[in-house]
């Protein structure tokens, strides 16, 4: 199975700068490098017989699917691992966070071995079917319930209202969270749900999972339920590994927090104390503990600080994205795929509209093996090129992103003034156009860049012999 081992982000439309709901998640790898692709699934493509490569799990689908963008594994040899995307009535799904769990839960309700459904799954088999938020935690809760899972995993979905949260617990129990307008979530690598309310509207779980609490003395605390408690874990490698990553999102949007890289309850809803932009969340998914003695790019920790914890951008990040379903504009434009390929210190995210036909060659078309057409495998080189120099090739970066982000943005505003009045295929056309600009804007810039290394690198050699020496 592919390691996977992410960082999500989610954002209430009132804690938003412009008002829209944004879930994000870096979908992060193990040793082997896991290249990602940019697709979209027509209804006609939509398997109506899905069966799971990893553990050959078999369900029956509706007969009536919507198309749905997705970003898949490019090599499909472990199933399509649809990771992210956003469906034609602006219904968006991120799954998954690997979470973490406990032995009194498995011992009640253990994980499958080599059955049922997982991270490869969730998202071919929920978003082509859902017109909401909430309905996407029914049916991943339908899902679970019938076919049990071999993993534990966090998923988050949007419409422009609401964002739900859902984690899994044991095999075939689950528990979701709808995010307060007003908040923001960032959820490490553990099980993330805190305080959780049976009775409000805003929760929703298994039915028997009170019962089943209450019947094996789950819950370790004297009042109220408590979920990270009850199903999650509080252990050292939490402390080094999910902990901090928290700790450092919670004091960028609001340095006043008391709250340290070590606290095993780091809490789940927060507030940041300024609207959230993008802009923020893709610095925080590129973020490696700048100006902490936590940054192993940094001057100012230890080597062995500099190895403490585990940042949010890694170089095992392959694929990130932000899911934004916009509240300012025509349904028809409010769907925005914001995707970055490789690690996120040296990459820029595109903004992608989700109303289209097809997607960009140099995103769609990345292959399996190393493609100097492919953005996926150009980034990815820029990335292990810029990690051999950071202080030489860091400023270099900040200035390619800037330069990225700002011509997207530019290209968005105009279509999305022009494109106020189409409809239909006309309008569709229009948005996969404005995405072909935003994807060559990227390469052209993604290709200077690396010139530009190699033009910086050449006297930085180590293997070199100056006439003058």
């Amino acid at each position: 199975m592919k390691p996977t081992e992410c960082t999500t982000i989610l954002v209430g439309k009132k804690a938003s700068i412009d008002g829209s709901t944004m879930i994000a998640r870096s979908e992060d790898g193990g040793r082997e490098i896991i290249p990602e692709s940019f697709k979209v699934v027509h209804p006609a493509d939509q398997p109506r017989h899905y069966k799971s490569v990893i553990t050959g799990c078999e369900v029956d689908l509706p007969e009536e699917p919507m198309r749905y963008t997705s970003a898949p594994d490019a090599s499909g040899k472990q199933g399509i691992w649809a990771a992210a995307g956003i469906n034609e009535v602006n219904v968006a799904m991120t799954a998954t966070e690997t979470i973490t769990t406990n032995a009194r839960i498995q011992g009640v309700d253990p994980l499958l071995v080599n059955a049922g459904l997982g991270e490869e799954d969730f998202v071919t088999l929920t978003l082509p079917y859902i017109h909401t938020a909430r309905e996407g935690v029914t049916r991943v809760g339908h899902l679970l319930e019938k076919y049990g899972t071999y993993e534990m995993n966090g998923m988050a979905f949007a419409d422009h209202d609401e964002i739900w949260y859902l984690e899994t617990i044991g095999g075939h129990h689950w528990a979701a969270r709808r995010i307060p307008d007003d908040a923001y979530v960032v959820a490490p690598n553990r099980l993330n749900i805190d305080e959780f309310d049976f009775d409000s509207p805003d929760f929703m779980a298994s039915a028997d999972l009170q019962e089943l609490i209450n019947t094996y003395h789950l819950n370790p605390d004297f009042e109220g339920y408590n979920f990270r408690h009850i199903f999650g874990s509080a252990t050292i490698k939490d402390t080094h590994y999910n902990n901090p990553r928290a700790w450092y999102v919670h004091h960028y949007f609001d340095p006043e927090s008391t709250t340290t890289p070590l606290d095993q309850d780091q809490p789940f809803i927060t507030y940041a104390n300024r609207k959230i932009s993008v802009d923020d969340i893709m610095f925080l998914m590129a973020s490696h503990y700048q100006n902490t003695p936590y940054d192993a790019y940094g001057d100012q920790g230890t080597p062995a600080e500099k190895k403490r914890f585990r940042p949010i951008g890694i170089n095992r990040n392959f694929e990130t994205h932000v899911l934004q379903i916009r509240n300012d504009v025509p349904a028809g434009l409010a769907g925005v795929q914001w995707l970055g390929f490789g690690p996120n210190t040296f990459n820029a995210m595109v903004p992608f509209y989700t109303n289209i036909t097809d997607t960009p060659a140099s995103f769609r078309d990345t292959g399996a093996k190393f493609n100097l057409h492919s953005i996926f495998w150009l980034n990815k080189l820029m990335s292990q090129l810029g990690d051999t120099n950071f202080k030489l090739y860091g400023e270099l970066e900040d200035a390619f992103e800037q330069k990225t982000v700002a011509g997207c943005y530019q290209i968005q505003h105009t279509t999305d003034k022009e494109a106020q009045a189409l409809q239909g295929a006309d309008l569709q056309a229009a948005l996969t156009t404005a995405n072909q600009k935003m994807a060559d804007l990227t390469f052209a810039n993604t290709v200077e860049l690396l010139g530009t290394m190699v033009d910086e690198g050449h006297s930085h050699m180590r293997l070199k012999y100056d006439l003058l020496d």
